[in-house]
C-alpha cells in the first residue's frame, strides 16, 4: 500500500487505435483502485470520437490531405480488424469513467496545433512518403495490417526506432513533443489530488512517456500493447 493517493504509480496503458480492446481493457481497470481516467485525447477528437453517434465522420476538409487519408484509414481498418470505428478504446475508457463514476481527463495536444507544428517540422520526403502510404493503405488487405501490428507487439522499440529513422521529423512532433505535454498534464493532475490515474495511450507512446513522467520524479506502471492483447498465436497454431 501506499502512503498517499499522490505515491501511486500512473498506470499507463498501451492501445491501438483500429483495435478492439473492449474485453482486455475492461479487465486491467476493473479491479483497480482509481482516482481518475486519462485519454490520448484533445477536445476536438474528443467530440468526434466519444460522440454518441457511431455515424463515420469525414473529418474537417480544411485538414492536409495525408491527415485525411489517415483519418480514413483509420477508420476503414477499424472496421476490418473487428474494433469497428478507430479509437474504440478511448471509447471504452470514457465508458468505464462513466461506469464507475470518476473524472475523464483529456492529456492530448489541441490536434490542429499539432498538424501546424507537423507540417512545419516534416520534410518534403517525409510528405511524399505520408501521402504514399495513405493512399496505398486504402487498399492494402486488413490481414497485412494485422501482421504489422503482431509485429510491433512483439519489438515495439525495434518498430518506433524504425519510425524515427524514416520520419525524424513526424517522430518528433507525434511521439516526443506530445509525450513531453502529457506528461505535464498528468503532473497538473496528479497535483490536484488524483494520484491514482490510468491513461490510456497509443502504445509508441507507453516508453517516451513513461520515461517522461519518471524524470518528473512520478512512480510509472505499465500495460503494453502486447500484453493487453495476449500472446500472439504463432503460425499454423489453432485457436483452443
Amino acid at each position: 500500500m501506499y502512503a498517499s493517493t499522490t505515491q501511486s504509480p500512473i498506470l499507463l496503458i498501451g492501445s491501438a487505435h483500429v483495435v478492439d480492446l473492449d474485453v482486455p481493457l475492461r479487465a486491467t481497470l476493473r479491479d483497480r483502485v482509481l482516482d481518475a481516467i486519462a485519454v490520448e485525447l484533445d477536445s476536438e477528437r474528443a467530440e468526434t470520437i466519444l460522440s454518441e453517434s457511431q455515424e463515420p465522420r469525414s473529418g474537417p476538409r480544411d485538414l492536409p490531405l495525408f491527415v485525411r487519408l489517415w483519418g480514413q484509414l483509420q477508420r476503414r481498418l477499424g472496421e476490418d480488424l473487428g474494433g469497428g470505428p478507430a479509437g474504440g478504446e478511448m471509447r471504452t475508457a470514457a465508458s468505464v469513467s462513466r461506469e464507475r463514476n470518476l473524472p475523464l481527463f483529456l492529456i492530448d495536444d489541441p490536434i490542429r496545433q499539432t498538424l501546424a507544428r507537423l507540417i512545419r517540422s516534416m520534410s518534403l520526403k517525409e510528405r511524399v512518403l505520408l501521402l504514399v502510404g495513405g493512399i496505398l493503405g486504402l487498399v492494402i488487405p486488413a490481414r497485412v495490417v494485422e501482421k504489422q501490428i503482431d509485429r510491433y507487439s512483439e519489438s515495439p522499440a525495434e518498430y518506433v526506432e524504425e519510425i524515427r529513422r524514416a520520419y525524424p521529423g513526424v517522430a518528433r512532433v507525434l511521439l516526443d513533443e506530445r509525450n513531453e505535454h502529457m506528461a505535464d498534464r498528468l503532473r497538473e493532475i496528479r497535483s490536484r489530488g488524483f494520484g491514482r490515474v490510468a491513461a490510456v495511450v497509443g502504445d509508441a507512446h507507453v516508453a517516451g512517456l513513461a520515461d517522461a513522467l519518471r524524470r518528473r520524479g512520478i512512480p510509472v506502471e505499465t500495460v503494453s500493447l502486447g500484453v493487453l492483447r495476449g500472446p500472439v498465436p504463432s503460425a499454423g497454431s489453432t485457436p483452443g
